[in-house]
């Protein structure tokens, strides 16, 4: 029989995404800082499951802010709200337009909706459609991470949602 993890808390042991997250939103930590936190805390809860024998080892089940937003821009579902921020910043900076809004001098856009996960505590931003809907390509966020984990003789599965 195989051991699976379907996902692995994030937050880190100490909170310390949460706390990088505030620190970026506010413009005292850097976006370096904020990836690099990143990729500690996958790290460390890869190496977690592995020493623990877990067979199937969760990939992409890390995120900045919320799965399912991170499944949205994988398909590149970008509403037209954000097509400017799209075209002028990063995607880190789109993806947390897209997940608080963005208002500054150049910008003034509102976050997609958040509603709860059927009658839990868990909030999910939901995806905005249209009736023209095209999909792309946008990230590869769940090769990346695969490849990630990878580099550090890590075997995972990813997953998408």
């Amino acid at each position: 029989m195989k051991t699976n993890v379907l996902g692995y808390p994030r937050i880190g042991a100490k909170r310390e995404l949460k706390k990088v997250s505030e620190r970026y939103w506010k413009g005292a930590a850097t976006k370096t800082e904020l990836v690099e936190m990143g990729k500690q805390l996958k790290l460390s809860n890869w190496r977690l499951m592995q020493q623990a024998g877990i067979d199937l080892i969760p990939s992409n089940d890390f995120s900045f802010y919320d799965q399912v937003l991170d499944a949205t821009l994988t398909y590149g579902c970008i509403p037209a709200r954000y097509q400017k921020i799209k075209e002028k910043e990063s995607k880190l900076d789109l993806y947390f337009a897209m997940a608080r809004g963005l208002q500054n001098n150049e910008f003034d856009v509102t976050a997609m909706e958040m509603t709860k996960w059927f009658d839990t505590n868990y909030h999910y931003l939901v995806p905005e459609f249209t009736a023209n809907q095209k999909f792309e390509l946008f990230s590869l966020k769940p090769i990346n991470e695969f490849k990630e984990a990878l580099a550090h003789n890590i075997t995972t599965k990813p997953v998408v949602l």
